[in-house]
């Protein structure tokens, strides 16, 4: 497991091509304008929230970093990107000019719904993207619409699901493989690929979520040296 604290576009210059056999990472990006209102007990957002940001480092765009995705990413394998529905438009015009191949996206449905005036969200993308030549997933029973309870994270917004990372890790890689994320934020890659054997590369530009993620992963090889 490498951990970098680091910028990710700095940490991705320096790593040779086809280095890593999938990618799958929650990008920073501005979120749904939600009302003026949270889910949870109809409090108002704060001015930052409102307005889309949320992280200290949001300002970074998807034509920055995507073609170094798919140079580091090995040919016939295959990348996923989480997307909201504010930044959908802008992910696609990038992916639709960039040298990977859109496969389709994937809904991942939450158990809980954001307020808003025009229809509760309850959803999010997965934007499932191939390098070179296709390749079937491990299961392809699995369906495409992915259900899984959000995670309440006191330490960072928009963490996603370590079972939902796990799954994509195990339906795109294999034991051993090497699995890229270059805005791990809290670690729910990294605990995906050490629950499922993968290897994985982690970049984080936030000293507070990159300590949170050393820290998963210490815990996680404590619980597991107890099993």
């Amino acid at each position: 497991m490498k951990l970098h604290n680091d910028c990710a576009l700095k940490v991705m210059s320096e790593m040779p091509d086809g280095c890593v056999d999938l990618i799958v990472t929650d990008p920073p990006y501005k979120v749904t304008s939600r009302g003026g209102y949270t889910s949870a007990g109809g409090m108002m957002l704060d001015k930052d929230v409102r307005k889309g940001d949320v992280f200290k480092h949001n300002s970074v765009k998807i034509d920055n970093w995507l073609h170094e995705l798919h140079r580091v990413l090995k040919d016939g394998s295959h990348c996923y990107i989480m997307c909201n529905n504010k930044n959908l438009p802008d992910f696609m015009a990038a992916i639709s000019t960039s040298e990977f191949h859109f496969v389709k996206s994937l809904i991942w449905v939450k158990n809980n719904k954001i307020m808003s005036q025009m229809y509760m969200s309850q959803f999010e993308y997965v934007l499932f993207l191939r390098k070179g030549a296709a390749k079937r997933v491990n299961n392809c029973g699995v369906s495409d619409v992915l259900i899984f309870d959000n995670v309440k994270d006191k330490d960072h917004p928009t963490q996603k699901p370590v079972k939902l990372i796990q799954l994509l890790v195990e339906q795109s890689s294999e034991a051993g493989d090497v699995v890229f994320d270059p805005f791990m934020g809290t670690g729910s890659c990294l605990i995906a690929c050490k629950n499922s054997g993968r290897q994985f590369v982690g970049v984080e530009l936030d000293e507070s979520y990159f300590s949170l993620a050393k820290n998963k992963l210490v815990d996680n090889h404590a619980q597991q040296q107890l099993i």
